[in-house]
């Protein structure tokens, strides 16, 4: 039987270290971390205000074309991360949009595969004009 054991605390702080690896990621356009954060198939999908990933080569293609830098990301405003045993975890973050009265929303799905360890295999990036509920 599978252990579905929530926020187990270690596995939530591995999630919580390879996420903050991503988002440094993301403002240094380190593509190497940013393409080893995903899982490397054409069953991964990552959607955004910009982008349709669907499927590995797709994401690298996007973030090779992406310009480095800060993105619209202001400040946090809350950052969830749920684990349901030692191998699947959801990332959720909501933060201020850089420069616009918008609040965007950010969501991983992680797994940890036994050749590869964890892997964002799931992600959406969107933006709404109204304040969050937190």
């Amino acid at each position: 039987m599978t252990d579905f054991t929530p926020n187990i605390p270690e596995v939530v702080e591995e999630v919580r270290v390879l996420f903050e690896r991503y988002e440094q990621a993301l403002i240094d356009k380190n593509v190497e971390v940013l393409d080893a954060t995903f899982w490397n198939s054409p069953h991964t999908i990552r959607l955004a205000n910009n982008e349709h990933g669907y499927g590995f080569d797709r994401i690298h293609a996007f973030r090779v074309a992406r310009p480095p830098g800060p993105g619209t990301k202001e400040k946090r405003l809350r950052l969830d991360i749920v684990t349901l045993g030692r191998d699947l975890a959801t990332v959720s973050l909501v933060y201020k949009v850089r420069g616009r009265e918008m609040t965007g929303r950010q969501t991983q799905t992680w797994v940890r595969f036994p050749d590869v360890g964890w892997k964002v295999v799931h992600a959406h990036v969107s933006m709404i004009a109204e304040e969050p509920i937190l």
